[in-house]
């Protein structure tokens, strides 16, 4: 006799398991602990098989309609019904479920939300901070929308139309940062032989323009500090840990920093005077060092002391170190060329420095900068040297603290020049 719902409900637990049957082969088993699965009993190949169909109440006895959303429930007869046409089919059950188990475990490791994640896994030479971040930027902008779905099942149009959604909310840097993202994130599935190809490529062009700073820099003090976090911990050689901390304490041109000579570097002294002929305006410049500038160029000396210069090329170290170099750091940091580059430094220094109240005219003569007017033709390198001083270690100190994640307190770091 059929059973009924009610029945399935009061079914109490025993010393051994307890069976109740439905008819068909289906029965309901309580456990001793009190669990309620749903059993299918067959016959294959001349074999008596069982298959498992769920947990009661979770699965029903019959089907019927969830008084939520009005989806119909499906129940264990219908999952019983299921099997049969499948063994009327020649086909086994059990075989059918642990396969399509399989494709869907399949299908989940190769979801793009599974290899964006993989992906970032294996941005070794990003810091945590830096993941979590592009994390973030996944989990709200690309992952509601294309997240679960098999990477090799997204089209091209899906693809812009997620891209488009942030895009109309006003955001047209993250868009373009996004398509970025996701393109690096395909590249790799192609890699790993689990998509076909990078679809990116087929919607290049459709968003908005977005036209890009000619030297890209961070300004807020959040990014600062990520940044140099960061570069603490880069992976690669001493030397551009060093480049890239140098660049952050002094703030020069590039081409000045990693041409820069041991000859030109008195560290009792605590100056660099580079000479006019290495400078973009052609005038000779005084850059007062901090005490973490004398520092790093300490820890340095012992490499590269013996050699001309400061910044040695990896290939020839008879050359200053390549013009790519620091931006490649930066890149391998993870941040793009969008983000920061080597000569951003310099805008990250002028604007913070001014943010703090520090004299524009000290600022502008310590990057170097021509004056307007008489002041720019009366230049010296010894102009405002004792606020330069000043300056330059208040900005060291300055970025030990967003390092540290402490906060500024007002009047702590901002000047005004005597």
């Amino acid at each position: 006799m059929p059973l009924s719902d009610t029945e399935c409900r009061n079914a109490k637990p025993g010393a051994k398991s307890v069976k109740l049957f439905d008819g068909g082969g289906l029965y309901l088993e309580v456990s001793p602990a009190g669990g309620k699965l749903w059993r299918l009993k067959y016959r294959f190949a001349g074999k008596e098989k069982r298959l498992a169909l769920g947990a009661y109440p979770e699965v029903p006895l019959a089907g019927r309609k969830d008084a939520d959303n009005g989806k119909r429930i499906r129940g264990a007869r219908d999952l019983r019904d299921d099997a049969k046409r499948l063994l009327a089919e020649g086909l086994d059950p059990g075989q059918q479920k642990r396969q399509e188990k399989l494709r869907r475990v399949a299908a989940a490791a190769d979801s793009f939300d599974a290899l964006a994640r993989e992906w970032l896994q294996r941005q070794t030479v990003w810091t945590a901070d830096y993941r979590d971040l592009t994390l973030r930027r996944f989990e709200r902008d690309v992952f509601p929308w294309i997240g679960p779905r098999p990477i090799s099942d997204i089209k091209p149009f899906e693809l812009l139309a997620v891209l488009k959604r942030i895009e109309e909310r006003g955001a047209v840097e993250t868009a373009h940062r996004a398509f970025q993202m996701v393109g690096k994130v395909f590249r790799y599935a192609v890699g790993a032989g689990r998509a076909e190809r990078d679809i990116t490529t087929d919607i290049r062009g459709q968003l908005r323009p977005w036209k890009k700073e000619h030297h890209a820099a961070i300004t807020n003090t959040d990014g600062v500090g990520e940044l140099l976090r960061a570069i603490d911990g880069y992976a690669g050689s001493v030397i551009v840990v060093a480049a890239l901390r140098l660049a952050a304490l002094l703030f020069v041109r590039p081409g000045e920093l990693r041409r820069a000579e041991w000859v030109e570097i008195d560290l009792d002294a605590a100056e660099w005077r580079i000479p006019a002929a290495k400078m973009k305006m052609r005038r000779a410049h005084l850059v007062p060092l901090s005490t973490q500038s004398v520092a790093a160029l300490r820890e340095l000396q012992p490499l590269t002391g013996h050699r001309r210069y400061v910044f040695p090329g990896e290939r020839s170290p008879l050359r200053p170190m390549s013009e790519n170099t620091v931006n490649a750091a930066l890149r391998r940091l993870g941040f793009d060329g969008d983000q920061m580059t080597g000569h951003g430094f310099r805008a990250m220094a002028r604007t913070l420095l001014a943010e703090n109240g520090w004299n524009p005219e000290v600022i502008e003569r310590q990057l170097a900068h021509k004056a307007a007017g008489a002041m720019g033709e009366a230049y010296d390198r010894t102009q405002f040297l004792p606020e330069r001083r000043r300056m330059m270690q208040a900005w060291a100190d300055y970025l030990d603290v967003l390092r540290q994640r402490r906060k500024v307190i007002a009047g702590d770091f901002g000047r005004t020049a005597a």
